[in-house]
């Protein structure tokens, strides 16, 4: 096999290969653990914990494409889940009003970082890495490096609560007839633009796919005591990220300033602009994610967050994210958070030292940007 063979087919079938990493994953920590991993129960707690890598994931997926980097994303949301636990805790404040400050100040941390990084032209590591010193400053500072807590049965709510079975089970089916209709209407699509159409096996492929995946993933839940909020809120980011990416012109100008930014600014583009709204959407994302973060602890921590960009990084190249920018998917990156969050769970259950559970993560990042060059190195 060639190498340009090897190239075309990892391209193709890399989301299949990463979900057969992660069936693999799952055997391997069910195995060791009696069962305990892929018990409903904890299935339900990984999901959870996933949802939080996964909600940066999406918006650290578009930064990544425009070229750039975010190094602070770890320590903002510990500022914006310590902010959510003060207002809640110690200023008693109605759960609307608490969410619209947190996600009101995310979203301006956001612009911030955009700003720097694109108006002044400090470097997006140099920001990012300020950012992370001083996010995590201004959070003991706030929180008088004290856990805040308990908050209100309201806040908890937004990561504790779950979907009824019965809604659950409705939801499943949409999606697959979702899924359905969206690979009839690629199929239809390229016909109509007179483009290669994808064979019928490899649309079929995909259906069962994604048909065996959700069936599994519902039942499991359901069995338990229903999907988690945070998924459903990580779904929804998937459908509403995944549109901007495919379908409008703002998602079609980031793959554009990620491939070519020089290009990209002669054809009339305000690519600064592009990348303040990249970094505002990030921010905004730290702040749902530090949210969800302190409702599923019912507590403010100020050391959460730490090393959350870590993971958030490795997962994006993980799923498919070029480190170079112009290439990259949101429902990669999210594949990808499953990968970083099995491999946590299940070293967690093991008792694995901590230390050798950076050594692991620290190899899976460095493997999926070999992977990245390995595929991409004579592609561009």
């Amino acid at each position: 096999m060639t190498t340009m063979t090897f190239k075309r087919i990892f391209t193709q079938y890399k989301i299949l290969a990463l979900l057969v990493a992660i069936a693999l994953i799952w055997a391997f920590f069910s195995w060791k653990t009696d069962g305990g991993f892929t018990s409903a129960r904890n299935l339900s707690n990984l999901m959870r914990q996933m949802s939080v890598t996964g909600i940066l994931a999406c918006g650290m997926v578009f930064v990544i494409i425009a070229g750039e980097i975010d190094l602070s994303i770890g320590s903002l949301l510990g500022l914006l889940g310590g902010m959510a636990a003060v207002l809640d805790v110690t200023h008693g404040l109605p759960l609307p009003l608490s969410v619209i400050i947190v996600l009101g100040a995310g979203l301006l941390c956001g612009f911030l970082n955009g700003y720097l990084t694109a108006y002044a032209g400090i470097p997006s590591f140099i920001v990012g890495l300020g950012g992370m010193l001083a996010y995590r400053g201004v959070v003991l500072g706030l929180t008088g490096g004290a856990t805040v807590a308990p908050v209100s049965p309201g806040m908890e709510q937004l990561g504790q609560a779950y979907l009824p079975p019965l809604w659950g089970s409705i939801l499943g089916i949409g999606l697959f007839v979702l899924t359905c209709v969206l690979v009839w209407r690629q199929r239809a699509s390229q016909a109509r633009h007179k483009l290669p159409v994808i064979p019928m096996w490899r649309s079929a492929l995909r259906v069962v796919v994604a048909g065996a995946v959700l069936a599994g993933l519902i039942s499991t839940f359901n069995s338990y005591e229903g999907i988690p909020l945070p998924v459903l809120i990580l779904l929804v980011l998937l459908g509403v990220f995944s549109y901007i990416a495919r379908q409008t012109v703002f998602g079609r100008r980031i793959y554009a300033v990620g491939s070519n930014m020089e290009a990209t600014r002669l054809s009339g583009i305000d690519v600064r602009k592009v990348k303040l709204w990249i970094f505002g959407l990030m921010g905004l994302m730290c702040a749902l994610a530090g949210l969800i973060n302190t409702a599923r602890l019912a507590a403010g921590s100020p050391s959460a967050g730490v090393s959350a960009e870590l993971d958030v990084i490795a997962a994006c190249f993980i799923g498919g994210t070029s480190m170079r920018g112009g290439a990259g998917t949101v429902h990669g990156a999210l594949v990808g958070a499953l990968v970083m969050a099995s491999l946590d769970n299940g070293m967690s259950m093991l008792d694995v030292d901590a230390y050798w559970q950076m050594i692991v993560k620290g190899l899976i990042l460095t493997l999926a940007v070999w992977l990245d060059v390995a595929t991409r190195g004579n592609t561009r």
